[in-house]
């Protein structure tokens, strides 16, 4: 089982849900985006497959098979686990922030500050709470907690503490055009198989060698 992501870029219409979900299920610190959204030549870390065609592009981690953050992080503190999902154990992060300056992706956010001082700094109302209020642990390692101290990285983790309820990930729920699936990348037969197959999916930035377990369909040809 290799979980993996695929993003319809015909059908993205820029809305950015995926980024307000993902923030929401996630109890991001304020002012860090895990999920972004951007357009052909706004952003360094993209590969578009054609020129000259507008659309929007989204990006969050990865999840590479060959994930330069990963062994550069000097205590494990970003590891792989058993379906190919890139991890961030909390507890054990130092936040030297070595995987930020490896990922070729730009997607990583660091906590620069403590999570109450962010809310009142970006004028969250009093009392406001967001995502899962539990902690989760994978395989004892915490990889969610609804509150993150400073001095830590964090990125996106497939929604791993919705995993063992049977859930897709919060982008994939809250994407309204249904722009994104996600499944084994490792069954030929799956969906995301398929659609990589059939439509031509690509990855992002293929000459960094990561690759990734996020793949990408191109949007149709602009018709003359």
């Amino acid at each position: 089982m290799r979980r993996g992501m695929v993003i319809d870029l015909e059908k993205c219409i820029g809305c950015r849900s995926c980024a307000v979900a993902c923030k929401q299920h996630n109890a991001q610190p304020a002012g860090n985006w895990w999920n972004r959204v951007v357009t052909p030549g706004s952003d360094q870390h993209q590969t578009a497959p054609e020129k000259g065609r507008e659309y929007f592009l989204p990006i969050h981690c990865q999840h590479c098979q060959n994930a330069p953050c990963e062994k550069v992080c000097p205590v494990g503190a970003t590891f792989r686990a058993d379906d190919g999902t890139i991890l961030v154990d909390y507890e054990r992060c130092i936040g030297c922030r070595y995987c930020m300056a490896a990922c070729p992706y730009g997607v990583r956010q660091f906590n620069w500050e403590d999570p109450e001082q962010a809310m009142s700094r970006y004028h969250y109302q009093d009392g406001y709470a967001f995502g899962n209020p539990r902690e989760y642990r994978y395989q004892g390692r915490l990889v969610y907690a609804p509150v993150r101290t400073k001095g830590i990285v964090e990125k996106c983790h497939f929604c791993v503490h919705y995993l063992d309820q049977g859930l897709d990930p919060a982008c994939v729920r809250g994407c309204p055009g249904k722009a994104r699936t996600v499944g084994d990348l490792d069954d030929p037969d799956s969906v995301v198989s398929r659609l990589i197959r059939d439509k031509n999916g690509f990855q992002l930035l293929p000459e960094k060698g990561t690759r990734p377990n996020v793949y990408y369909l191109p949007p149709k040809r602009k018709e003359a």
